[in-house]
């Protein structure tokens, strides 16, 4: 597999891993005391993080001090423009200075700073101010111009609301009630998305790093690899299941991308696959990434925090929409396997299944455990927390994937030199600079949700989207999907979720739309903006390994990753939709109608099957112009939920697989 991974040039790698920089930020690559610093701090951060998950740190606490790392970390690593890459300016120093100063001014403040929020003094508006241009600042240095100036336009929209037109105004806010609002409550930046980030999304990016430090990474996609190797489908197989697989350790859907095309681009193009199919395909693997469980998007837990409802609750709800989304994918597959005319293609195996679960079972344990710790009961932040734990000690089961050298132990060579160059050290620093660019995202988002929840927008937006849509509830769900897409557009998903998540849920719910089916729709939408052009990162990412034409892969993406995109319309219009979604809850699973659960899975998948015949012009034989339309016809029928469309969606399908069945088949004399 090596072999095959070198057909990537370092030209190609390099031009994907610039799209990584751009969504993840373009961190400094330092050296000697500063490289050392930089790393202390990072290790002191993750530390903290997982002895506040441990034990009891308040909230008042953590937040601001979770904040305050993440600051001063991202001035360190983050140059303020490109030519200033690879070292440490004297500004970078005074903001990340000043970001300590700001939350310290919070802790040392007590109640009465809290108390004082809507006669804010003079010292608390300049140090909110202050924390809100570093914020602003800090996703620029991360993520570029676009999250600072949608935030910028909220900020303003608070100040100037008295000027705007109806229904848009408002009585409007001065600086100081809006900074007191944001800065000196829990309802702004330290509000539930900078909650969310500091005690499970750090925490879950300190676990990813522990897996890709002690190998998880590279053995699922040997063994995914290995599985299913050797047949027509077996390349584009292997990047579907090690696309599952990867979600955990790699959080990121550019990422995943890049890692997995460095090694099965050479075998998707072996088999046949034309370079944007190609691209098309690992990047809608990399999405899959992001929505897959156990681990999801960071989104996802945003969705728990602002539903009140368990982080178990929210795997549950995205196991069926993922089964779905990876049949889509896996029947694309097959489908390819016929239409680009694919023979059997022997590559050489890594080592047999046998031999690499044999080897490395303990890696699959490091997966599952967090399920298992949350349904022994254990919160999803002590469950994430011993997940870590395990993956920590189960690393040292083989000497390869051990996190610190065996040597150590032994008491061989200098200890302290191995101890601070071993694995585990790079894993906690690796958990640490991972979320710095998510957890700007949600201090800026907290900025957002502030506005929000101040001016009373989601109301006014939810009232607008619905008379807009003339009450129709369809119509209402559309036009949310569409603010979704194009808010996705310039933000990145979590971003995206949280911004529509209080301006956009709203209109669904007031029609009576349960809230867990609105979020859900919400969340699977903010992920589809992620293949979305211009801002198509994970297609633009695969295009640069597999030298093809970045909108043409991008389009390749849709096809792949549309069919599964349009079942969330099933939680929405239908109560029986919602089945898909397993009610919700657990303790609303214990009274489902199972029969119920498992006739719209079925129509979903049939829908599901059908849109993918018809994008992909193939079913059991290439398909017609009226073959096709008559799938997809079939499939929108079936993804809309009631009776009279599943009939004539099944009618259709069976009608177009009986007119391929029949074509060119001689009749009997």
């Amino acid at each position: 597999m090596t072999e095959q991974a070198g057909l990537v040039s370092d030209e190609a790698l390099s031009k994907a891993q610039e799209f990584i920089e751009e969504e993840e930020g373009a961190a400094n690559t330092l050296a000697g005391w500063r490289a050392d610093f930089v790393t202390l701090v990072a290790v002191a951060m993750s530390a903290f993080h997982l002895y506040a998950a441990y034990a009891i740190v308040p909230t008042q606490t953590l937040r601001p001090v979770h904040v305050a790392m993440v600051l001063f970390l991202t001035f360190l690593l983050f140059p303020v423009a490109k030519r200033y890459r690879h070292r440490i300016m004297w500004w970078d120093i005074v903001a990340s200075a000043l970001s300590i100063a700001v939350v310290a001014y919070v802790i040392w403040g007590g109640d009465d700073f809290t108390d004082r929020n809507t006669t804010p003094l003079p010292w608390d508006i300049f140090f909110g101010v202050a924390l809100i241009a570093l914020i602003l600042e800090a996703m620029r240095r991360t993520a570029g111009w676009i999250m600072p100036a949608i935030t910028g336009a909220f900020i303003l929209y608070a100040l100037l609301g008295a000027y705007l037109p109806a229904p848009w105004t408002h009585k409007g806010y001065e600086v100081g009630r809006l900074v007191g609002h944001l800065y000196m409550t829990l309802e702004g930046i330290f509000g539930v998305a900078i909650d969310v980030s500091s005690s499970l999304i750090i925490l879950f990016t300190i676990f990813g790093a522990f897996l890709q430090y002690s190998g998880a990474g590279k053995f699922y996609i040997d063994f995914s690899f290995s599985a299913m190797g050797g047949k027509p489908t077996g390349a584009g197989r292997t990047v579907v299941l090690a696309s599952f697989l990867l979600g955990g350790p790699s959080g990121s859907g550019v990422a995943t991308t890049v890692t997995l095309g460095s090694v099965a681009w050479p075998m998707l193009a072996k088999v046949g696959y034309e370079k944007n199919a190609a691209g098309g395909l690992l990047a809608a693997g990399g999405l899959g990434a992001i929505i897959s469980p156990p681990v999801l998007g960071a989104a996802a837990f945003l969705i728990a925090e602002f539903l009140k409802i368990s982080y178990l609750d929210v795997l549950l709800m995205a196991c069926i929409p993922t089964l779905l989304f990876y049949l889509a994918l896996f029947l694309m597959v097959e489908i390819d396997a016929r239409k680009y005319g694919m023979g059997n293609t022997v590559f050489e195996k890594v080592d047999t299944v046998w031999n690499l679960t044999r080897k490395y079972w303990f890696h699959f344990l490091s997966l599952i455990s967090i399920v298992i710790f949350m349904l022994w009961g254990f919160s999803p932040v002590l469950s994430v927390f011993w997940a870590t734990v395990v993956a920590c000690a189960t690393s040292f089961l083989r000497a390869d994937c051990a996190l610190v050298p065996y040597d150590v132990f032994r008491g061989k060579g200098p200890i302290a030199r191995q101890l601070w160059h071993s694995k585990f050290i790079k894993a906690m620093e690796g958990g640490s600079i991972g979320v710095l660019n998510v957890a700007a995202t949600c201090a800026g988002a907290g900025i957002i949700v502030g506005v929000v929840t101040l001016t009373g927008l989601g109301l006014k937006f939810s009232s607008i989207v619905i008379d807009l849509a003339g009450g129709s509830l369809l119509l209402t769900a559309v036009y949310t999907s569409l603010v979704v897409w194009i808010v996705g557009l310039a933000v990145p998903v979590t971003a995206s979720y949280i911004i529509c998540a209080v301006i956009a849920a709203p209109a669904l719910i007031k029609l009576g739309v349960p809230d867990f089916a609105a979020h859900m729709f919400i969340f699977y939408y903010a992920v589809l903006s992620e293949v979305s052009p211009p801002t198509a990162l994970s297609p633009f990412a695969a295009a640069a390994i597999t030298g093809g034409d970045p909108y043409k892969t991008t389009m390749q993406c849709w096809k792949y990753t549309v069919p599964a995109f349009l079942v969330p319309f099933m939680f929405v219009l239908d109560p029986s939709g919602q089945g898909l979604l397993l009610m919700g809850s657990t303790k609303a699973l214990a009274g489902a109608n199972w029969w119920s659960i498992a006739e719209v899975t079925f129509t979903a998948a049939l829908g599901v099957a059908a849109l993918a015949a018809g994008f992909q012009g193939w079913a059991l034989k290439k398909a017609t112009p009226v073959e096709r339309v008559m799938f997809l016809v079939a499939g929108f029928a079936l993804v809309y939920p009631t009776a009279t469309a599943d009939l004539i969606g099944i009618a259709l399908v069976l009608a177009a697989l009986a007119a391929q069945y029949f074509r060119d088949r001689p009749v009997a004399a």
